[in-house]
């Protein structure tokens, strides 16, 4: 026995609760297979293709003497009786059955590989998952279904190649955005992209209580944020990793400037915020406040030494306020205490790995 096996179901054609509960029994009826569970049905958006009717999916828990390969011929057996036409990726289809997880066996083959390679993408799959068994492991990135599904938002996702493989760190001044990005970069042999702070030639006045600079500063900060992740400048499946996030542009705009001057800035934002490429993966770093200022006060940049901890304290309410909705991406959040040791960034690169179309 393999221990629990899951196995995910869809259906968009016809009556598909009828097919879905059709394979379930096909399912039961084996002489090999019992099946524990089944999730409840839920409705979802096709991905990929959405010229077609949405579809109703779940999850069957299972136990089988059968073998990885011998359960694949028996869900594909059962597919092309209730009137499956394997016709390309991403159409409609009468029944669908993927083997998510086949107990803690990693399989790569050209027929099968498991755990299955886009679920921790898929929101569909894993809220039926976490129903069933919420502490069921992924044994690939170690991860738990549950923390699996938040980072999903409840959106699906899929790796796509024709787009900039960026990933966006973001998260308080003094968490450790750019040695974790410099990191993930050597790691995933991609390409750093460091915020020009720099270089910015406003912002030592600004932290020195010159309020009159704030505009200019802010305004540098977007043209040249708007350059270095500009959708023309990034090559389609090359990976990145910015010290950044774009949209923490109007998290900090919202802090320095006054009414008439945030009024001016969102027109500059939203002229420029369409050209910028959408990240694949944000970062969420996380730490306290208190560890955020003992970093910012090692590192020693006379400009910074003035930031008080309610200014942080307010950066992070609206971080959180972010990405509590944010669906534009899969979100990691990551603490700092996870990724001190070169060691635990290797690990945590091969996650990150599974999330880009490299």
């Amino acid at each position: 026995m393999a221990g629990t096996v899951y196995i995910g179901l869809g259906s968009n054609l016809g009556d598909r609760q009828a097919h879905l509960w059709a394979a379930v029994a096909a399912l039961g009826e084996h002489p090999s297979i019992r099946v524990v569970k089944v999730s409840s049905f839920y409705e979802t958006a096709p991905l990929g293709a959405s010229d077609q009717p949405m579809y109703l999916n779940a999850v069957a828990a299972v136990e089988t003497s059968l073998s990885a390969m011998e359960l694949l011929a028996v869900v594909q057996a059962i597919e092309r009786r209730l009137g499956r036409v394997r016709d390309g990726h991403w159409r409609p289809r009468t029944i669908d059955l993927d083997i998510l997880l086949y107990g803690d066996q990693i399989i790569q083959t050209s027929e099968l590989t498991l755990p299955h390679p886009q679920m921790h993408l898929r929101s569909f799959v894993l809220r039926g998952l976490c129903e069933l068994d919420g502490k069921a492991i992924h044994p690939v990135l170690g991860l738990t279904a549950e923390r699996l599904y938040e980072r999903l938002k409840g959106r699906d996702f899929a790796p796509d190649p024709s787009r900039p493989q960026l990933i966006s760190v973001a998260g308080l001044i003094g968490v450790g955005k750019t040695t974790l990005a410099a990191r993930l970069a050597e790691c995933l042999g991609g390409k750093l992209i460091a915020e020009k702070y720099d270089d910015n030639p406003y912002l030592a006045d600004v932290y020195a209580g010159h309020k009159e600079m704030a505009l200019d500063s802010e305004l540098f900060f977007l043209s040249s944020s708007a350059t270095q992740l500009h959708r023309d400048r990034l090559m389609a499946g090359v990976c990145y990793v910015s010290d950044y996030v774009f949209d923490k542009a109007m998290i900090y705009a919202s802090s320095w400037l006054e009414a008439d001057d945030l009024a001016a800035y969102k027109k500059h934002y939203d002229r420029v915020v369409q050209q910028v490429a959408e990240p694949a993966l944000v970062i969420y770093l996380c730490d306290s406040v208190a560890a955020c200022l003992e970093r910012i006060h090692r590192r020693n940049r006379p400009y910074e030494q003035r930031i008080e901890p309610a200014f942080l304290a307010g950066q992070q309410s609206k971080y959180d306020a972010l990405y509590a909705d944010w669906t534009s991406c899969p979100l990691i959040r990551l603490t700092a205490a996870e990724c001190v040791e070169m060691e635990q960034v290797k690990t945590f690169a091969e996650q990150v790995r599974h999330y880009l179309a490299i």
